[in-house]
């Protein structure tokens, strides 16, 4: 018997993967707990659809997330914080202000888990902060940090 997977089932496949099981796996198991559907002519183009048109939302985000990234690019906010004795930083500019700051100065929703910073910034001038908008598109923005 033929099945399609409608969930990871370990030892056996992934979710949409067509495997050949024994007659009485696929009825009591696989079918009974609704881990996958008989192969059918109809159930393997239902598949084909739904699996092109995730392939189609997935170039859609692919294609925002370059736009977005193209965007951003000559961009730049603009973050103060304290100076302390002989000019130097009071404190750090952490990705949660970045995230505050890109909302308040360009009127984008980014989530501060995306900005790759390995460390707080902790000194003054225009630093280049990566942002991950996408698995496969990184975009560039320009922080200056000024003495408040």
């Amino acid at each position: 018997m033929e099945v399609v997977l409608l969930e990871d089932v370990k030892a056996l496949g992934k979710k949409g993967q067509i495997v050949k099981v024994s007659d009485g796996y696929g009825r009591n198991f696989i079918l009974t707990k609704k881990l996958g559907i008989e192969a059918t002519p109809k159930n393997l183009n239902d598949l084909k659809l739904q699996k092109a048109n995730e392939a189609k939302i997935a170039a859609e985000h692919l294609a925002a997330a370059k736009d977005l990234a193209k965007h951003l690019e000559d961009k730049s906010i603009t973050l103060s914080i304290k100076a302390g004795e002989g000019g130097k930083a009071f404190g750090s500019v952490s990705s949660k202000e970045i995230a505050k700051a890109i909302k308040d100065q360009l009127n984008l929703d980014i989530d501060k888990k995306k900005l790759v910073l390995p460390e707080p910034i902790k000194t003054f001038g225009t630093h280049e902060v990566p942002i991950k908008l996408h698995k496969e598109v990184t975009g560039k923005l320009a922080v200056k940090v000024v003495e408040a």
